[in-house]
């Protein structure tokens, strides 16, 4: 927003004549009666006003997130945001860094001279890494700087930076040869520096689902790792390694025992090891503590909204943390001071009274962290916003201008703003518009411009009413418009090859079911090549050419608990498997298409366009819809205004927001006159769904009914009643709905939420009563995109793949599991309101488990909830724990789906080294759903021998909790979930029979043949010659990454994909080697044979052999006639059809080849 004159404007009121002006230190000034918008606009003024450096500090997240949006729609800048983040004290294998990674950026920001910064009262209070150490380890890297790579690595890995095979997250670093790629806190994107020697000749950032190279850049900002960093110690890792020994001798030589926690870390540091809890000694590496206090400015504006609520938090805060550190130096045995990592409130209101500082408060209160010198009551109006009624705007802006008021009105792009220009006039209000205003507007007219916030302002004294087109559109889509977010990766998990590693099952096309040995080289007619070598059943085994890499696929189906039988190498059995999955897709796809025929054909109701209420009600929605979210909505009123009735399939993960799409639905079909029905599978289920229809459609003449277990029979009568008059508008219900009693008047809209969970018998009743009616299946189980275009024209189905936007991070921990440091963390979820899922797998000792923290947490109300209990009996559980009765739930991973409980926000998990990354992702998914940070613990058994399989599962689950690697592999775990329940038992035998990708395959031939499509040939040429070709170590180290590239080059079927995959090659990992290359020509070489009609070429005794589909002999005459081939090319013998070349002394096999293909295919 380009309007000074507005901003300033708040100083034309008389009374703030008597405010002080900043840099009149040690002065604190209150002023009171502005609601937040107006508290933002007073800040944004004041550094219009005095042009320094404006903070912001907020009581906690929410109330920062609040300010965040109306400043930068004010100042048109995005502000900093400093919060509070963990501090690790308790030993843990691994720790997410999300939130410590975001204050550091965020801090450095201010170091270097931000602009607008807003902070909360923990993130003011709370230790920071001091700012000149923040300086020290904060480093730039240029285009044309002399810097090795070697020396770049040092300075990431002093940085707190860990190495990893790809980057994936902020904190890793990964070297390939002369290739760099780092992410820094702070960036937008990972960044990847190319070396030419010791000098970067070029910068980029690069695109972390695809790592492929974005754009390039001049310069880039590292920025460390982690606040408190062992390498900043005076003297390095080892002189506190020494330190930290010799004070853990001195406590052992007091007290044996005493100093374990202070050697055992000493040890670590001496071993090269990562100190995860390195903040336990901050203390000793920094000194006196610092805190983002000291990287203010001494010039700065500070502004404190709401100065009670501030005070109060920071209260909370510090007893919070003084909790935290009481029950950690019992755990640790150790002296932590809890006044070393936060500052006593009065310390903090003492060091802020040193600054120019502002309270601004909504209501005037008795007494205040400062003591104000000056104190002025104003008087401001937030306006409510208009929930899409421009009758209500234009009605509110005529009896502004019949009041004289100046009223002006922030557009954020200049159609809406035409818009409401047209419509101010036609209503007769003076309007005009103005991109960059000199002056407010004369009394009695209305002038737009841009700029926008969510909520306007009246402020009588001034006769001055800030309007703004987003309280037209509401607050969702006008947070919508304000957030900037990168774009996300339509990338589907499922399709990843690159976490093929030996061991894993693998899957030919020809043979089968084998299991993937590694690569190995091979010298064959004086060429070295590499082979996949492959295990089949008994002790068969194949070793393929990599140059045919793409005739194998990763093995994914049936889960690693579940055993898989191996293919005999030349075997009729793998034929006779692949034929009975085919005839079943075959089966499923002539289903599939005349069931979508019988749709096509049927007549339904074509409902209206949206109305006015329609365009209300979903203003009205308080949240941000994500992209996945208004695609899916356009999807199903689309299909709603057909004349065929509707059959889409919703899905999306559990708090995705498809019960906001459904409700949407609800609204259009409801505003036709006809009645909707939402049938849940379980109690709990049916009674949230309800109450959130109830406060959805508060304020609108809808009548909704619910029909379950928690209603009266006599309250069931009486909804059945009114089900059957036409009186009741929405009902919702678990299978009671399907009784034979219950009749609709004129039902329009059927929402099936986890059809999968119902029987039979269900199923049918279901398909009875939904003839002629439009149905939305909802599941909360992902699908692969895959899928999903396989199905394309035989199913409709709508994916919601983007989460909501604005949670913050879980923090997750991975640790040994010791009972009392996690009944701290229980205790502490519940001295803060919430609630908390203690994950216990085990169903015959689950009792026992919750008995124990009973006895340990004797004040808390614990339930348990496994699958074996029946559906009355955990319905009751569960609404115990919805309706906050209960406290601590009990649970086995029956949690991983089901009903949406915002207030638990901790979760701990027994033996997840037991549990996969699927189940893991989705199950720390159930916490972290509201504004309050949410914490998971990953947690394993004390002392136990794990196998090399756990290990290697566990050593994942903490990258997972550190970087959140393995998401995809996640996803692509769920989405064989998702893909099993939408096919069914009989088809999911199938494809766990053949895998997933073969079934595929399979499945799309089906569909294309039953529709009458003609079915693409691919091009398919194997190519076996003499040729030293592959991918050296030396180039790709890691195995899984160098086995994805030999698929990806086989791959190649044109000059196009030849160039895409030398981009990447050259952009990832440096020049390509020679063999690398001759890999790639061959793979070119086959697509271009596969077109020219040739299905394989090998050489022979000094011979090319080339396979043909058919001999033309006019083409074989020409060829013989040419110079190049005459005594050299002949025509073999035998059923096949081949012709032979003989190569001259000297030729190159691939040169030949690929002339001789040209010349076939072209002559």
């Amino acid at each position: 927003m380009n309007y000074p004159e507005l901003l300033l404007a708040f100083f034309n009121i008389p009374e703030v004549a008597a405010l002080p002006k900043p840099g009149d230190g040690g002065t604190a000034a209150l002023i009171s009666g502005l609601p937040a918008a107006a508290r933002a606009h007073f800040a944004a003024g004041l550094h219009a006003k005095h042009k320094k450096p404006l903070v912001f500090l907020c009581p906690d997240d929410a109330a920062a997130n609040e300010a965040a949006e109306y400043l930068q729609g004010f100042l048109d800048t995005e502000p900093g945001l400093i919060r509070s983040r963990d501090i690790i004290l308790n030993d843990a294998d691994a720790v997410s860094r999300d939130a410590e990674q975001g204050r550091i950026a965020a801090l450095f920001s201010l170091y270097t001279g931000s602009q607008l910064t807003i902070i909360t009262a923990a993130g003011l209070m709370q230790r920071a890494i001091p700012p000149d150490m923040l300086q020290k380890c904060s480093f730039t890297l240029q285009t044309g700087d002399n810097i090795s790579p070697e020396d770049a690595v040092y300075s990431l890995m002093r940085c707190g930076y860990k190495r990893a095979e790809l980057v994936e997250a902020t904190g890793q670093f990964s070297l390939r040869g002369g290739i760099l790629d780092f992410y820094s806190p702070g960036s937008l994107y990972p960044v990847r520096a190319d070396f030419w020697g010791d000098e970067i000749d070029s910068l980029g950032y690069f695109d972390v689902s695809n790592q492929r190279r974005i754009n390039n850049i001049e310069k880039a900002i590292v920025l460390p790792a982690a606040e408190t960093l062992v390498s900043l110690y005076k003297g390095g890792v080892s002189a506190l390694s020494k330190k930290l020994n010799d004070l853990g001798q001195k406590r052992e030589s007091r007290e044996k025992g005493s100093g374990a926690t202070l050697l055992s870390d000493a040890s670590r540091l001496s071993l090269g090891a990562q100190l995860n809890t390195a903040d336990r000694y901050a203390p000793l590496i920094y000194g006196k503590i610092s805190t983002a206090i000291d990287y203010l400015p001494s010039d700065c504006i500070i502004v404190m909204d709401s100065p009670g609520r501030f005070s109060e938090r920071a209260r909370e805060y510090a007893a919070e943390l003084l909790d935290e550190f009481v029950a950690a130096s019992g755990l640790l045995n150790a002296d932590l001071k809890h006044s070393d990592f936060c500052y006593a409130p009065s310390e903090l209101f003492s060091k802020l009274s040193e600054f120019s500082l502002y309270m601004a408060e909504a209501v005037k209160i008795g007494s205040y962290p400062i003591a104000p010198t000056t104190s002025l009551g104003i008087t401001a109006k937030q306006l409510p916003p208009f929930l899409g009624n421009a009758g209500q705007a234009i009605s509110d802006a005529s009896y502004y201008r019949d009041a004289g008021y100046r009223t002006v009105l922030l557009s954020s792009e200049k159609r809406r703003a035409d818009t409401l220009l047209s419509l101010f006039a036609e209503a007769g209000i003076p309007v005009s518009y103005a991109k960059s205003p000199a002056s407010l507007p004369a009394p009695g007219t209305c002038l737009i411009t841009e700029g926008g916030i969510s909520q306007g302002i009246e402020y009588p004294e001034l006769k001055l009413a800030l309007l703004s087109d987003r309280m037209l559109i509401a607050a969702s889509q006008a947070k919508r418009e304000l957030k900037s977010k990168n774009p996300k990766s339509r990338d589907t998990a499922i399709d990843s090859f690159y976490d093929l590693s030996v061991g894993d099952l693998i899957v030919h096309n020809t043979h089968g079911i084998g299991r993937f040995s590694g690569m190995q080289q091979m010298t064959v007619d004086g060429a070295a090549r590499d082979y996949v070598k492959i295990s089949f059943a008994g002790t068969d085994i194949l070793y393929l050419p990599a140059t045919a890499a793409d005739s194998v696929y990763k093995y994914v189906g049936s889960g690693e608990h579940t055993a898989v039988r191996l293919s005999k190498l030349g075997g009729a059995e793998w034929q006779n498997t692949k034929s009975r999955a085919k005839a079943a897709a075959k089966d499923l796809a002539k289903e599939l298409i005349a069931l979508y025929s019988k749709r096509l054909k049927a007549k339904g109701h074509a409902f209206s366009p949206d109305t006015p209420w329609q365009a209300e009600f979903e203003d009205s929605f308080i949240y941000t819809l994500t992209d996945d979210q208004l695609s899916c909505t356009n999807e199903i009123k689309r299909d709603m205004e057909k004349e065929q009735p509707m059959d889409r399939l919703l899905c999306g993960d559990v708090g995705f927001g498809k019960t906001e799409v459904a409700m949407r639905a609800v609204m259009k079909c409801i505003m036709d006159g006809k009645q909707a029905a939402l049938l849940a599978p379980t109690t709990v289920l049916a009674a949230q769904h309800y109450k959130t229809a109830v406060s959805r459609f508060f304020g609108y003449p809808v009548n909704i009914g619910l029909l379950s277990r928690f209603v009266s029979r006599k309250e069931a009568a009486k909804t059945v009643s009114k089900l059957k008059s036409g009186e009741c508008d929405f009902i919702i219900g678990t299978h009671s709905l399907l009784s034979k009693d219950i009749g609709f008047k004129n039902l329009g809209l059927l929402i099936v939420d986890e059809e999968q969970r119902f029987g039979v018998g269900h199923k049918e009743h279901i398909k009875a009563m939904s003839h002629g009616v439009d149905i939305l299946s909802l599941s909360a189980t992902p699908i692969p995109r895959t899928l999903n275009m396989a199905m394309s024209g035989v199913r409709d189905l709508s994916v919601i793949e983007e989460p909501p936007e604005g949670r913050l991070p879980v923090s997750t921990y991975v640790m040994e599991h010791d009972m009392q440091l996690l009944a701290d963390a229980m205790r502490r979820e519940l001295k803060r309101g919430g609630q908390v899922y203690y994950l216990h797998n085990k169903i015959s000792s689950i009792d026992r488990a919750a008995a124990k923290i009973s006895a340990i947490i004797p004040e808390a109300t614990i339930r348990v909830a496994h699958g074996r209990m029946g559906e009355d009996r955990l319905s009751r559980v569960m609404e115990d724990m919805a309706e906050g009765r209960a406290q601590i739930l009990v649970c086995t991973t029956i949690i991983e789906t089901g009903i949406d409980i915002s207030n638990v926000n901790t979760l701990i998990i027994e033996d997840a080294d037991k549990l996969g990354l699927a189940q893991l992702h989705q199950l720390r998914g159930r916490v972290g759903r509201s504004s309050r940070r949410a914490s998971a613990y990953l947690t394993y058994k004390k002392d136990k021998i794990i196998s090399e399989i756990a290990e290697k599962r566990l050593t994942a689950v903490r990258e997972f909790a550190e970087f959140n690697s393995g998401v995809k592999i996640a996803m692509r775990d769920l989405e064989l979930r998702g893909a099993g329940n939408l096919l069914g038992a009989e088809q999911s035998g199938h494809m766990f029979d053949v895998g997933y990708d073969m079934y595929i395959k399979l499945l799309r031939e089906a569909v294309s043949e039953e529709k009458g499509e003609s079915v693409p040939k691919i091009a398919d040429c194997s190519a076996d010659l003499a040729v030293t070709a592959g991918i050296p170590e030396s180039y790709i180290a890691a195995s899984e990454m160098r086995m994805s590239f030999y698929r990806r080059i086989a791959l190649i079927r044109s000059d196009e994909d030849s160039e895409d995959v030398i981009d990447e090659l050259l952009d990832r990992f440096g020049e390509i080697p020679p063999q690398t290359m001759a890999l790639i020509r061959v793979a070119c070489l086959r697509g271009h044979a596969g077109r020219a009609g040739i299905t394989d070429i090998s050489q022979k005794s000094g011979s090319l052999i080339f396979t043909l589909e058919s001999i033309d002999a006019i083409k074989l005459t020409s060829l013989y006639e040419r110079p190049e081939y005459k005594g050299r090319l002949k025509a073999e013998p035998g059923n096949v059809p081949r012709v032979s070349l003989r190569l001259m002394r000297g030729q190159k096999p691939l040169d030949t080849a690929e002339k001789f293909t040209s010349d076939w295919g072209f002559s």
